[in-house]
């Protein structure tokens, strides 16, 4: 895809071990990430993860014009007062305390966040919420993972029903939506300022928005840029990230998103 002169969305990196294609440890974002990103308009920027205050944090996040927080491996159960599963798998500290920042930072400099899967309980633990440790312990659960979780690539199609008066079901255009899941934690008690917006059949939190009218938060527990390219709600999600983030960016710098992108000195990602 072409460099997008739109605005510049942080995407939070993942770590990666050391392999025949990297004598180092490496920091990465799925394709299908960026570009749901890269077709709402945006330029996504595939952020390191490190060791930051929350001032570093702020500082850091300011240069961008909006969020992005992905899924992936769970996230330490030390972090929200949980007790150790042996189900849980990829646990990384430094990512978690990472993210964990972010979030906070956002909520400072009031930054538009969209936050996917591990994502969306990254958010929770940020603002004191907790996590199921692993859903198939939980009676009458639906499927939200393929049986060999984790191996596979694709996710479990199944419904999720939005509150209609919700920024979620604004931002898809729709109440009721068919998400592609892929995860086995889930919500537990949401964080402070966080309203439960959307559930599976099973009634399990997929959706929840954070309520300060100067703060676009959302975060889904599903995977919207799996289906993103074929479904027009999925892909909506991560036009309306971009959308946000370009008014933030015309507000504060005046001269619209093209401007704003100039502000990082960066390799874009995608």
């Amino acid at each position: 895809m072409a460099v997008s002169s739109g605005p510049l969305i942080a995407v939070i990196g993942r770590h990666g071990a050391p392999g025949r294609l990297s004598r180092d440890s490496v920091t990465f974002a799925g394709f299908r990430y960026l570009h749901s990103v890269q077709r709402g308009g945006g330029e996504p920027v595939v952020v390191a993860p490190r060791a930051v205050t929350h001032d570093e944090g702020c500082a850091l996040l300011d240069r961008f014009d909006g969020l992005l927080l992905l899924g992936g491996a769970d996230v330490d159960p030390a972090s929200y007062g949980g007790a150790p599963h042996p189900s849980i798998y990829g646990v990384h500290p430094e990512q978690d305390r990472f993210e964990i920042h972010m979030v906070r930072a956002a909520l400072e400099v009031e930054i538009p966040t969209l936050a996917i899967c591990r994502g969306i309980q990254v958010v929770n633990v940020a603002l004191g919420g907790t996590l199921i440790p692993h859903l198939p312990d939980v009676p009458g659960h639906v499927d939200h993972a393929p049986t060999k979780f984790p191996a596979g690539q694709d996710g479990v199609l199944h419904s999720v029903s939005l509150d209609r008066a919700s920024r979620v079901a604004g931002a898809m255009r729709a109440a009721d939506i068919i998400g592609a899941s892929f995860h086995h934690q889930g919500i537990d008690r949401a964080g402070e300022g966080l309203e439960v917006v959307g559930r599976s059949p099973d009634g399990l939190t997929e959706a929840l928005e954070y309520h300060r009218d100067s703060m676009w938060l959302l975060g889904v527990q599903w995977h919207p840029e799996d289906t993103a390219e074929r479904d027009p709600h999925q892909q909506a999600l991560y036009d309306a990230l971009v959308e946000r983030a370009g008014s933030r960016a015309a507000s504060r710098f005046g001269g619209g998103a093209a401007h704003a992108s100039s502000r990082v000195s960066a390799t874009p990602a995608g």
